[in-house]
């Protein structure tokens, strides 16, 4: 999926916070971060957006939007967002039909079990097109390394 334009998926179009939607106008010219992660309220998962929210004066000024993506309703996003105080967008994807486009919703082990998932992704797009991939994601540092990409572009 390298190198994938964002122009050429389906006309898609998904609630996020704040009464917004995420088209594919979204993501142009300008740097767009999309991560996907399983859930709102869970340790990974509050670590890796207050990661990313800590640095957002260093991803604004390199002109970078922001986006977490979850199966989470807009209400949990909503609180989920005002108990961080996070300063981007996240987007619902309820039916995970935006993860599947990315290939993230995956089968899952854990204790033993199997399910459907998220596994924690990262893709950054520039004008449209996806100019970087991250897949497996570790949490810790991962922030930083995705602003360390962008800076060094």
């Amino acid at each position: 999926m390298s190198n994938y334009d964002i122009t050429k998926l389906s006309n898609f179009k998904l609630d996020i916070t704040n009464n917004l939607k995420l088209t594919p106008s979204n993501f142009s010219n300008k740097l767009v971060i999309l991560f996907f992660y399983p859930k709102d309220n869970t340790p990974g998962c509050t670590t890796e957006n207050e990661n990313f929210n800590s640095l957002m004066d260093d991803f604004n000024k390199a002109n970078c939007t922001i986006y977490g993506v979850s199966p989470d309703s807009i209400k949990s996003h909503e609180k989920f967002k005002l108990k961080l105080k996070l300063n981007f967008e996240l987007v619902s994807d309820p039916e995970n039909s935006f993860s599947k486009i990315f290939d993230v919703y995956k089968l899952k082990k854990m204790y033993g079990r199997e399910y459907m998932g998220i596994e924690r992704s990262t893709f950054l797009f520039k004008n449209k097109k996806m100019i970087k991939e991250w897949r497996k994601v570790k949490v810790n540092g991962h922030a930083s390394e995705v602003l360390n990409y962008i800076n060094n572009l």
